[in-house]
């Protein structure tokens, strides 16, 4: 082989590339690149599992101030959030103390977030007391609250753990924000709702009925309101009061915003701690000698067992697990989908990035262990993450000074927990979840971008008010995959045609290539040139799959029938010999209208939004142009413009495209679903040269290469008798560098075809 040769076949070296071009891809380059080298893949994989050795040799004492400044506080939060969620999971207050221990001290160790933090949360909580209502409904006294939570969270740390080791963390992203968004929002007014009647101390009702059914037995049940909203509604008020009133003093002395700051975060421990001492004055009087907390006037949180009681190996009943299964989808959805949202949320705020399967990994390594502490599920919370991140946190350990917050009131502050009304725990549930609420300028957003999203949230939050959470997330998810479908399945695709650019400040002219219709974004002023006579331009905006090949096939097929006219006149040929289904104009009718219309010579589709072609998709393609063909009553040329992906490109070659003029050459079927007893006839018939090897390209094609030529480098041009050489490869002279290179070989081929009054072979 000749030195010209070699540099043909291996490529040419082109300036602003510092390697050779490299050959067509084959499948063994795609086996060592998705495996790369196993050894280091192993030890990669395994070094990812803790996150923690990446920073903790470099910890310093700048680090620790900040993350104990931050743990604290998050702490303080921690604690009476804690228990608040307890409640809403119907299970006793310290069981939402197991849980906010584990999360925060087991989350530091696998994190990639420094600000998120884990513990118990409300949509969770709800979730878990849904759970723990259905079980009571199908084996009534058989399995108690907490052994329910239990399991939950043993078996969905498991799950979560699972999809985290195998890497399968990007099934989350089918699932948009709007949707997590709605649901949340869906939640979170369920969850104030079941606070209504703690806040007011009504009852009498079924508080975890659906949300509207809720609303509706409150405000009728409002005239028997209890001394307890004497403890509920001053709390709510103060809460929101300090809040707003700590916002408005940091902008008017922003030089004392870090105090102000500290005196808001601290409004949630201030209003427990003065209303226990309010609510110790008010009731110790009538409990008696026992201190029987069912005596209290008001309703009191009760007797709080001191340190870990559950401590132990989970027991996970068969019975339980056959009984809570259908459940197990909902509530894992909830844990990942939740922390993962938070976590990416807080990463793209602060500037770093998380690994999303490394994040799952750490919740499920948390529920998991959280289930030997008697914990329920715990999962990322977005106020305290928020909290987390305001307070200045450097680095995950600050869930250890969090963890240490909880035990000392785990292990200490018990006594006093008895004493803590539960109309000021349910304003500080109302108050926390009502920051889960889409704002109506983030919904407006939502209309603006997306309608379709804007859909998707009010089905998830109407669903999630009307129904359960578990209705609105499955609503949320399955009208998000639907309306994915929908688009892979009906993209848009677009008819190009020319625009000349001047440039006031050179005499240099370009052209551009835009939508022959309006489409609403480019100036509707503007005078939009069809491409040449015999020419047809088309942009498919979407990859080019089995599921849409259909509608590439119909706006192809159809525009050229618009707008060509047959290469051959079928106003002559008897009825008789028309197909069924293409009779024609009716026999002797003048084509005095048709014969406006040019004749096909080429097609140019342009590649540069296709990143994935299928067998079936080439099929159509193959198709595509023989029913072109047919009408032309000649070979239709096709050119490709910006094919960016090697896959598509071998694809191609392999149904016959890029070397060849003449469909007729190649083989029509791929892929037959019924084979044929002719196929190897039809094969035959192929010209030698493409049948010795389809990759190797029609040599005498080189006619319309492409003709944006380049200066190699001198090692590449001693080998070669010219200083310049196209950028695509030679062998397939019907691909093209980009659209513009495209259109003009294809405009070119059309005008000699025009000129010499023959067709093209």
């Amino acid at each position: 082989m000749s030195a010209a040769e070699k540099a043909k076949n291996l490529g040419k070296r082109v300036i602003g590339y510092e390697d050779d071009v490299p050959p067509a891809i084959d499948t063994v380059d795609w086996i060592k690149e998705s495996i790369g080298n196993p050894w280091q893949s192993a030890v990669g994989y395994a070094t990812s599992l803790f996150p923690i050795l990446s920073w903790l040799p470099r910890y310093n004492l700048g680090w620790f101030y900040g993350d104990v400044v931050a743990g604290l506080t998050v702490g303080m939060v921690l604690v009476p959030q804690g228990m608040s969620y307890a409640q809403i999971a119907t299970l006793s207050p310290e069981y939402g103390l197991y849980s906010s221990f584990v999360g925060v001290l087991i989350y530091c160790i696998f994190a990639t977030s420094k600000d998120v933090s884990i513990g118990p949360v409300a949509v969770m909580s709800l979730t878990v007391a849904q759970i723990i209502r259905e079980v009571d409904a199908a084996a009534p006294g058989q399995f108690s609250g907490p052994q329910v939570g239990n399991t939950l969270s043993f078996i969905c740390g498991f799950i979560v753990l699972a999809i985290g080791m195998l890497r399968l963390g990007w099934l989350i992203e089918f699932i948009p924000a709007p949707a997590v968004a709605g649901f949340m929002t869906g939640s979170a007014i369920s969850i104030a709702t079941s606070q209504l009647p703690g806040l007011f101390g009504l009852s009498g009702f079924d508080t975890r009925a659906e949300t509207f059914r809720v609303i509706i037995e409150s405000l009728k049940h409002l005239p028997k309101t209890k001394v307890d909203a004497a403890f509920g509604l001053p709390a709510l008020v103060f809460l929101y009061a300090v809040r707003f009133g700590c916002e408005k003093l940091s902008k008017r002395w922003p030089r004392y915003s870090r105090i102000i700051f500290f005196i808001s975060v601290l409004r949630n421990a201030f209003v427990i701690l003065v209303l226990t001492i309010a609510s110790w004055l008010y009731t110790r009087s009538h409990l008696g000698p026992d201190q029987d907390a069912s005596l209290s006037p008001i309703k009191i949180l009760g007797e709080v067992p001191r340190g870990f009681q559950q401590l132990g190996r989970p027991e996970i009943d068969p019975e339980l697990l056959k009984v809570i299964a259908g459940q197990l989808p909902v509530a894992t959805i909830i844990l990942l989908l939740e922390h993962v949202a938070i976590a990416k949320s807080f990463g793209r705020i602060n500037g770093y990035k998380i690994n999303p399967n490394q994040e799952l990994i750490a919740i499920g390594v948390t529920n998991t262990v959280g289930s030997c502490f008697g914990a329920y599920p715990a999962t990322g919370s977005f106020s305290r993450s928020a909290l987390t991140a305001k307070c200045g946190v450097r680095t995950p350990a600050s869930g250890l000074a969090s963890a240490l917050v909880v035990l000392v009131a785990l292990y200490g502050l018990t006594p006093a927990f008895f004493w803590i009304p539960s109309a000021a725990l349910s304003a500080v549930i109302i108050h926390a979840v009502a920051d889960l609420v889409t704002p109506p300028a983030q919904v407006y957003q939502y209309w603006r971008i997306s309608p379709v999203e804007f859909v998707i949230w009010v089905a998830a939050v109407l669903c999630t008010i009307f129904a359960t959470i578990e209705d609105g997330i499955y609503v949320a998810i399955c009208a998000s995959l639907a309306f994915l479908l929908i688009r892979v399945a009906h993209p848009r695709g677009k008819f190009l045609g020319k625009v000349n650019l001047k440039s006031d400040s050179s005499a240099e002219n370009r052209d551009a290539y835009v939508p022959l219709t309006d489409d609403g974004v480019k100036n509707p002023a503007v005078d939009v040139s069809p491409p040449a006579p015999g020419v047809i331009v088309y942009r498919f905006e979407e990859s080019y799959l089995y599921p849409n090949q259909h509608v590439f096939n119909s706006a192809l097929v159809d525009r050229v029938h618009e707008t060509t006219r047959r290469g051959k006149d079928m106003s002559n040929v008897s009825y008789a010999d028309r197909p069924w289904n293409d009779p024609g104009p009716k026999s002797g009718t003048a084509r005095e209208d048709d014969e406006k219309l040019p004749l096909l010579y080429a097609v140019v589709l342009d590649f540069s939004p296709i990143s994935h072609v299928d067998t079936t998709a080439v099929q159509t393609l193959i198709d595509t142009r023989a029913e072109i063909e047919r009408w032309a009553d000649r070979p239709v040329e096709f050119h490709f413009a910006t094919i960016t992906s090697p896959w598509v490109r071998r694809a191609l070659i392999a149904g016959g495209f890029g070397f060849s003029r003449d469909g007729a050459q190649v083989p029509h079927e791929i892929a037959p679903v019924v084979p044929y007893r002719d196929s190897e006839a039809r094969t035959d018939s192929m010209s030698s040269d493409t049948k010795d090897d389809l990759e190797s390209g029609n040599k005498d094609s080189k006619t319309v290469a492409d003709v944006t030529e380049v200066p190699i480098s001198s090692s590449g041009a001693s080998s070669v008798s010219s200083n310049y050489e196209t950028i695509m490869r030679s062998d397939t002279p019907f691909f093209h560098v980009d659209l513009t290179a495209a259109i003009r070989a294809a405009e070119r081929s059309a005008e000699r075809a025009r000129e010499d009054g023959t067709v093209m072979l």
